[in-house]
């Protein structure tokens, strides 16, 4: 339900940003960074057993909860990993947080501009998830994480496709499209986003990521091979 996918030179940017955030203690599931541990295995692998307990640093229990399941509809399970599995809520949460922006529509001259821009992010996804929660309501009688998948699905769908878009829905879009941008940018620069898409310079630019030396393998010959892209779901949406 994403619609598009991200330029290479944007994916370089958010991997600056997101080595760094890998680097910090707390992650249960986000693939980005290798543990001074880590044993070759498949991505798969390193995200499902990963252990500990996440806790967000900006969002309450309730809206992380929301957020994972949010970016997980954006990206879902298919052949290969999702969101869920890429611990993309977690580079939401630690972002957001963090007041970095990723859904920037202009040009970030200072570090002030950075600031608003980051502190407008996160009145936009309070915002954003109380709207949800509001026309769920509205819609059918319960919010929408209690709601049945196929409601969640048809309420999401009213967000990301021109054809059902409604007049009443304007503030849900726009929501819907920070969401989007943001789980977007989270997944691919996982190391399970850029296996799935097959990203040439993987192999070239992770043995020098922060928290990843293989002195016995520097070229990591032993990653999994890219099996195939995988796109947002949903072709089409705006």
């Amino acid at each position: 339900m994403g619609g598009q996918g991200l330029e290479r030179r944007e994916i370089l940017r958010y991997i600056g940003i997101a080595s760094i955030a890998g680097t910090f203690p707390g992650f249960e599931k986000w693939s980005f960074a290798c543990a001074q541990n880590h044993v070759h295995e498949p991505a798969t692998t390193v995200a499902r057993t990963a252990a500990g307990s996440y806790k967000p640093l900006f969002f309450s229990p309730q809206q992380f909860q929301m957020i994972e399941y949010l970016a997980d509809m954006i990206i879902p399970r298919d052949e290969t990993p999702g969101a869920k599995d890429a611990g993309v809520a977690e580079f939401i949460d630690f972002m957001v947080a963090n007041r970095v922006p990723v859904s920037v529509k202009r040009d970030i001259r200072n570090t002030q501009d950075a600031v608003a821009l980051g502190n407008e992010a996160q009145n936009r996804f309070v915002a954003g998830l109380d709207w949800m929660n509001a026309r769920s309501f509205s819609e059918f009688g319960k919010k929408f994480m209690e709601c049945s998948a196929e409601r969640q699905k048809s309420l999401l769908e009213e967000l990301a496709y021109k054809a059902k878009f409604k007049p009443t829905t304007e503030s849900g879009r726009q929501f819907f499209q920070l969401m989007r941008d943001y789980t977007v940018v989270g997944y691919y620069t996982t190391r399970i986003g850029l296996e799935s898409l097959g990203y040439p310079g993987l192999r070239v630019v992770w043995p020098a990521m922060p928290g990843c030396p293989h002195p016995d393998d520097p070229e990591h010959i032993h990653l999994r091979e890219p099996s195939g892209q995988k796109s947002p779901n949903a072709s089409g949406a705006a």
